[in-house]
This record gives structure tokens, sequence and C-alpha cells, in this order.
């Protein structure tokens, strides 16, 4: 099933049919380890909508912080390793893919953040940006994995690359984060074929596209958890991007009006124009 964080009512889409959720705390929703069947027993007292014209899909964030993974795929080391050779940098990225202790750090928070058709930003003062499609967790305050939905954790490579420590700045700046377009809320994992694909359009035409495998991804997701977990708490628990697996070639750079899109089935599509 689907939960989408929208206004003026969440909503929950089971076999194509919708229900709306009014009055429930997005907070509260999204931390219920039994949220599955929190929902399925919820839209049995709930009476469809029939068709459903959304008015506005939020992101599906409240007041849960966003992290991420990095180097979780060889084709995200490799592009590390490149980007940062200049700076006696490249072979951290090698330790850290086969260290125990996986890179984990802060992304995103709401204010941030960018739903699904919303814009996201490149820095100004880089140039070179990529988007780097995700899937990613949704936990809860006890560290279960209750869903999964679509993140871009955008990148400025010229800045990560000229040094690491200038990950924050490379990472984490406004609308640097999307997030959506809802929650596929399962109690089973997603299969290791899922797919991750991204397209990036400039004036229509395509750019840039490609595709990847939970399959190829180097540590589970619950391993991840359990390290972020392990000294930190998250009242109203989190969501954490796993990486990306999907680097565009060296001369590919974003632009202002660019359309990235990335689809993860069964949650959906993701889709952003660059501001």
């Amino acid at each position: 099933m689907k939960l989408y964080k929208t206004n003026p009512c969440h909503v929950v889409e089971i076999d194509s049919h919708y229900y709306p959720l009014v009055d429930e705390d997005w907070d509260l929703l999204v931390n219920r380890d039994d949220l599955f069947h929190y929902l399925q027993e919820a839209a049995k007292l709930i009476k469809p909508m029939g068709e459903w014209a959304p008015g506005e899909i939020c992101a599906p964030v409240g007041n849960q912080e966003i992290w991420a993974a990095g180097v979780t795929y060889t084709r995200s080391k490799t592009a590390r390793m490149e980007e940062s050779k200049a700076s006696g940098g490249g072979s951290f990225y090698d330790r850290v893919y086969d260290a125990p202790r996986p890179e984990l750090f802060f992304k995103s928070s709401l204010h941030r953040t960018a739903g699904d058709r919303e814009t996201v930003r490149i820095r100004k003062d880089s140039k070179w940006n990529i988007p780097e499609p995700e899937l990613t967790l949704v936990v809860t305050c006890g560290g279960k994995i209750i869903g999964y939905t679509i993140g871009n954790d955008m990148c400025s490579r010229d800045i990560e690359g000229e040094n690491p420590l200038y990950l924050p700045q490379a990472k984490v700046y406004n609308r640097s984060c999307a997030i959506g377009p809802c929650i596929y809320v399962s109690p089973d994992p997603l299969p290791k074929d899922t797919e991750i694909h991204i397209r990036v359009a400039r004036g229509g035409d395509p750019i840039f596209e490609g595709s990847n495998y939970l399959s190829a991804m180097k540590r589970d997701p619950e391993e991840l958890v359990e390290f972020l977990f392990r000294e930190d708490v998250f009242p109203k628990g989190c969501l954490l991007l796993t990486g990306t697996g999907v680097v565009p070639p060296d001369d590919f750079t974003l632009q202002s009006g660019d359309e990235i899109a990335i689809r993860i089935e069964p949650i959906g599509t993701l889709t952003n124009v660059v501001e």
C-alpha cells in the first residue's frame, strides 16, 4: 500500500482505492511499528474516495531527520575515488567501501527538502552538480523499517572532490534533497531485483538515463539502520537514503530547467525540476 502526505488530509492507496486519513498526525503515524496493519484496519472503517485527483502532494516528511549512506555501490566508490584523486582523498572511499563501518551523514530536514513536482537546486558556487537516485528507508524511533520512498541526494561533485571534508557543503544546502512521491508501506523488504531508474531531460530531450538494482548494494538496509541507531536517538523516526549506484559521466552537470525523474517500482516516480 502507499501512504501520501497531502493537504488537507493524508491518503492511503490500497488496491487502487483511496482512503482519506483525517486528523492523523504525520509524525505519530509514520512512527508506528505496526503501520502496515494499522492502515489496513483503518481503511476498513473509512469510505473510499473513489477517483482521487490530489491537490498538493507534500514530501512524505514531518519532523523526521533525513540521513544518507555513502559508497554503498561500486559505481559510487569509483566515481568518488576519481573526483578526489587530485586532492589525495581518493583512497578514503575505497577504504570505507570495504570497511565494517559504513559512511553515514546528515542530509536534510523538512525545510530543506523538496517533494514530488517541486524544484531542487544546484549551488551557485559549484560547476559540477549531479542527481543521485536512492532507495530511501522510512524508520521508526525503535529502528524498524516500516516503508520505502525515493530520494534524490543532490551533490556538488567538484566541492566534495576538492576535499572530502567539504562533504557537508557539497551535500547539505537548501533543496539539495528531494523525497517522494509517497511511502510504500510493506511488512516485507523490497526484492533484490528492484530497479532504480533515473532519467534527466533538458528541453524535453533525454540527456542522461541509467539504472541499477538493489542486488548491487554492498550493505543490507538493516545493517545501515543498525549503525545509524547505535549511539543516536530519533524521537520522531527518520529517513535514510541508502546510496546510489547510478552516477552520470564526468562531463555531465545539471543546469537550470533540467527535469529529473527517478522511478522505483512499486513506489512510483519522483519528479523534480532544477531551479
